[in-house]
């Protein structure tokens, strides 16, 4: 989902969107089962990634607390998003397919508009657009906790198999509530005579809002006969969950997947993706299974699994390396999507090298930690207080973040998954310092 921020309604479709949670935990606040990402062949170098460098738990269950390295200063952009700007249909239904969508483009501190059909123009040949294959799963199914209903948001299966859920409280017209979590040992009744039961909290007791479950049947198979796609309340209607699937969206062998789409892609159409192919860009695919966001609050992204294949390591490798050090002399580096940005970036070691890599990561990108390998980034528009937009600002700068949040604002861009989206592009022409300026 673009931006991954919620407004306070959540919605189930069919029912009365840049994280999730880590992997299974020997118990609360102990040490994962298999708790670190794992380099893959070839994987030995200087320095080994983030993601699985380090400390014996990096995805430990994450409290109220933000971790230090995201909290910051204030937002880089201070704005209300009027309810107006809220796409609440896909574009094919607002318009005349999924690609009639806008552009905006910042290239610097320069601002453009365009349609997104436009974006083979806005590139160029030899760059490589790193995407997310990670398939979107019809991950909201109606439960009861004795006499009570609920709805099961299912976010994110860890590694000894059971599955991070988030229960949710049925509101007017398919529109779902907050909800205690818990307690442990509390057993949720779901479709079809099966039943899930609550384990433990990730992180403290106390307002927990995702929960470690057991469940007896395999899960995707009960998401597939009863599930259905989570959506938010400013969305105007139930959609079908080809919607909130991309076209690059490939299923994985254990069924795993996102809770909430990976939606930067959305708007990218076959006959699109060809037109840039014929141009000479290059496709990275990677994974990166988004879990349940808040619709409360903008928390910091919980661990989330990914995986780096060795030939989108190679192919980003060989792009920079081609360049040397003359960005504009070469092929650029542009992620799909918040998601791919932290996938691509816990792959890479300080030394700046992509490595294949798979498991957890818990990497928050922020303009203090910087990106190592990601030149430019497309992305939807993202809430004020999102965390999201301490990445984007580590790849475009806060002068040059503010100024395209303003020029969306007033053109009238379209937010959330439905959107409108905004292409983020190095300045090769000439040198701005206090566009890029990330002080803090």
């Amino acid at each position: 989902m673009i931006g991954r921020e919620r407004y306070p309604e959540r919605v189930a479709t069919g029912g009365a969107r840049d994280g999730g949670p880590g992997p299974g935990s020997a118990g609360a606040g102990g040490a994962p089962v298999d708790g670190t990402a794992r380099p893959g062949a070839g994987g030995d170098g200087p320095e080994a990634p983030e993601a699985w460098r380090g400390s014996e738990s990096p995805v430990a269950p994450r409290g109220p607390e933000a971790p230090a390295a995201s909290r910051g200063p204030e937002s880089p952009v201070a704005w209300r998003v009027p309810d107006a700007l809220s796409a609440r249909v896909p574009a094919e239904q607002r318009g005349s397919g999924r690609d009639d969508v806008r552009l905006l483009v910042s290239r610097g501190c320069a601002v453009s508009h365009h349609a997104f059909r436009e974006l083979p123009g806005q590139v160029r040949a030899g760059d490589v657009l790193v995407v997310n294959t990670s398939m979107t799963l019809p991950a909201a199914v109606n439960g009861r906790v004795g006499g009570e209903r609920v709805v099961v948001h299912f976010s994110t299966r860890g590694a000894d198999g059971r599955w991070a859920v988030e229960l949710r409280a049925p509101g007017r017209a398919g529109a779902t509530g907050p909800r205690p979590g818990g307690p442990a040992g509390a057993v949720v009744r779901l479709p079809g005579g099966r039943a899930l039961v609550l384990e433990e909290p990730l992180g403290p007791v106390a307002g927990a809002r995702l929960w470690w479950a057991r469940t007896p049947e395999r899960v995707p198979e009960l998401l597939r006969r009863y599930g259905r796609p989570i959506r938010y309340g400013y969305t105007e209607r139930d959609q079908p969950l080809s919607a909130y699937r991309t076209v690059f969206a490939t299923p994985s062998q254990d069924g795993s997947g996102s809770a909430e789409m990976p939606s930067a892609g959305r708007p990218f159409t076959a006959a699109l993706v060809a037109g840039l192919v014929r141009r000479g860009v290059l496709f990275a695919p990677l994974s990166l299974h988004t879990g349940v966001a808040s619709a409360e609050a903008h928390e910091p992204p919980y661990p989330e699994r990914f995986a780096v294949p060795a030939a989108t390591a190679w192919l980003v490798n060989a792009v920079r390396a081609a360049r040397g050090g003359d960005r504009a002399a070469g092929g650029r580096v542009i992620a799909v999507g918040t998601t791919a940005v932290r996938a691509l970036e816990s792959a890479a070691g300080a030394d700046g090298v992509v490595r294949q890599a798979e498991g957890w990561t818990d990497l928050v990108v922020t303009p203090r930690r910087g990106v190592r390998v990601v030149d430019g980034l497309l992305t939807g528009l993202h809430e004020p207080e999102a965390s999201h937009l301490l990445m984007l600002e580590a790849v475009a700068g806060r002068e040059a973040l503010r100024l395209g949040y303003e020029a969306a604002l007033q053109e009238r861009y379209l937010w959330h998954e439905f959107g409108d989206v905004h292409l983020i592009l190095p300045d090769e022409e000439r040198d701005a310092p206090n566009c890029f300026s990330n002080e803090w």
